[in-house]
């Protein structure tokens, strides 16, 4: 059990049998009455946010979430495959489940795949990934005026603003996070 006194960015709990992660929290004490905590939270299985306010006493059950790493290995155009590295497991997910991740990663490669109750709610790609430019527009000499940017293709399908001196055929570094341009790959 956690209590809401107890709050931190991250931290996992349960409301009416359904996971939650707590994504901001103020410890507010008023000049009169009680204190209590002011949280935003995120259901883990739908994404609904709400924002509520708890007596620093309340008791919630602590929502076991469980990570694996994963090999993501192919697409059948429905779902998604990944692989278990210990035990060679495979777990097919749909659109839903990886369509943030999933436009960063290339066959073979190693995601992060999160399961509450033995069941995957959510793919991560790693946070930052080399990936080749499959497809941008030639930029224009002479053209310098400052961070000037054009969208690129990447070979995943991923779409990213980059400057105008990335050509096709370069390796990129992108933080798929916000799915920024890093700078060049240094492989």
């Amino acid at each position: 059990m956690i209590y809401a006194g107890d709050f931190r960015k991250g931290i996992t709990f349960e409301i009416n049998g359904e996971p939650h992660v707590v994504l901001d929290f103020q410890h507010v004490k008023p000049g009169k009455g009680a204190a209590f905590v002011r949280t935003k939270y995120r259901n883990i299985l739908t994404g609904a946010t709400r924002e509520e306010a708890f007596n620093p006493n309340d008791k919630f059950p602590k929502a076991h979430i469980e990570t694996k790493q994963m090999q993501y290995l192919y697409s059948d155009g429905e779902l998604y495959y990944f692989m278990d590295q210990e035990n060679y497991d495979q777990i097919p997910l749909a659109q839903e489940q990886v369509e943030d991740a999933i436009k960063y990663l290339r066959e073979n490669d190693i995601a992060t795949i999160k399961f509450y109750k033995g069941n995957a709610f959510l793919v991560e790609a790693p946070n930052f990934v080399n990936l080749t430019v499959t497809e941008t527009e030639p930029g224009v000499k002479g053209d310098t005026a400052t961070n000037v940017t054009k969208a690129a293709t990447v070979e995943t399908g991923a779409v990213v603003q980059v400057p105008i001196f990335i050509n096709e055929g370069e390796k990129i570094q992108i933080d798929t996070r916000s799915g920024e341009y890093l700078g060049r790959a240094k492989e």
